[in-house]
């Protein structure tokens, strides 16, 4: 898993509308990139809907918002016309960068073990270097922690 101080890994992603979104066109930018399980699953929809509340906030400490999971760009587009997201999701399919960022993880739910995305929010600086991550997230918790951190 990577961690606090560390560069995050190069990566050139689609958003739900096919527009490549990668390290380049983040440089400059403060950026909160919150991985997440699944689209329209509880936990996941409220945490979309925290965010979305919470966006003008983000905007106002110039810090730039997108969620990442291995939904498809349709399945995303469902999720956001569906909550009113008000910013971009992400497609990791091959989760690839989920696997890059240690994210990847074997997982235990209702007793049966599978490969998934654990939930885990990063925040990156201007220069692409991590200044925090959120490991097992507590979605209840969460926009509170990043207002502490983002200060």
């Amino acid at each position: 898993m990577l961690q606090k101080g560390d560069k995050f890994p190069n990566f050139a992603l689609e958003n739900q509308h096919g527009e490549i979104i990668s390290n380049e066109t983040l440089k400059g930018s403060k950026v909160i990139l919150y991985f997440y399980p699944r689209d329209n699953t509880p936990t996941c929809t409220t945490e979309a809907c925290d965010f979305r509340d919470n966006l003008a906030m983000f905007n106002d400490l110039d810090v730039k918002v997108f969620g990442i999971s291995g939904d498809s760009k349709k399945k995303h587009q469902n999720f956001i016309a569906k909550h009113d997201l008000n910013f971009d999701l992400l497609v990791d399919e091959d989760y690839e960068l989920s696997k890059a960022t240690g994210v990847y993880q074997l997982k235990k739910s209702f007793g049966k073990e599978s490969m998934g995305i654990v939930r885990t929010t990063f925040i990156i600086d201007e220069n692409g270097l991590i200044i925090d991550v959120i490991e097992k997230v507590k979605v209840k918790t969460q926009i509170e922690e990043l207002k502490n951190i983002l200060g």
